[in-house]
């Protein structure tokens, strides 16, 4: 049972340390406004991971047959997504941030959802969830005990929360160190980093849906 704690806790790393537009949106958000913001950022992640390794664990067919029957509707749609939460990061105003964050009004719940749905827009989270679980050799279905389905869940959850505050927590020790100026620097190369990976992700899932029309 501890073994299978434990592999849960390796996929929810495994699942979250890969630093694409949301490890980017994280440190950001850290650096603008504050350790918890970055944190509840990352949670919204960690959730729509878990969430992938029920699809996964429980043999839910039906929505990996969509997921891979769309996985170009997919890239594109979170393509979009990317890119306009990008530039709403470039075009930021970190003094702004700052001031909401010391009135108290940090919108946390909009991170949270925020990152959360990026995630489940991204089709390539849930077959990195997928390979991971085959990876480890974590060995559940849905014919498995429910105590047992219940400690992989909970693993992948804690090895995904483990990750984003200790990103977080670092991010935000360094966070002092910076003034508006470079806050409006970090801003911008946040902003047109996330946006490059959007476009990116975009240009993808043209090229597949191109080369699948050409075929049929």
């Amino acid at each position: 049972m501890l073994m299978t704690l434990i592999k849960g806790i390796l996929v929810g790393l495994g699942a979250s340390i890969p630093l694409g537009p949301i490890g980017v949106l994280c440190v950001q958000r850290t650096l603008s406004k504050g350790r918890l913001s970055g944190f509840i950022s990352g949670m919204g992640a960690a959730f729509a991971d878990t969430i992938f390794a029920v699809i996964a664990i429980m043999g839910l067919a039906v929505v990996l047959v969509v997921f891979e029957a769309n996985r170009n509707l997919f890239l594109i749609i979170g393509g979009f997504i990317v890119v306009a939460i990008g530039l709403k990061i470039y075009f930021t105003n970190p003094i702004k941030q700052i001031r909401q964050k010391r009135r108290g009004r940090q919108h946390l719940f909009e991170d949270f959802i925020s990152v959360a749905m990026l995630t489940f827009s991204n089709p390539g989270a849930l077959f990195l969830v997928l390979g991971l679980l085959a990876l480890v050799g974590l060995n559940i279905d849905s014919e498995s005990s429910y105590l047992s389905i219940t400690l992989a869940l909970c693993g992948v959850l804690i090895g995904a929360t483990l990750w984003w505050f200790i990103l977080s927590t670092l991010i935000s020790l360094y966070r002092r160190r910076f003034r508006i100026k470079q806050l409006w620097i970090i801003n911008r190369v946040a902003g047109i980093v996330i946006v490059a990976l959007g476009f990116i992700s975009i240009i993808d899932g043209l090229y597949e849906l191109v080369k699948q029309l050409m075929i049929e």
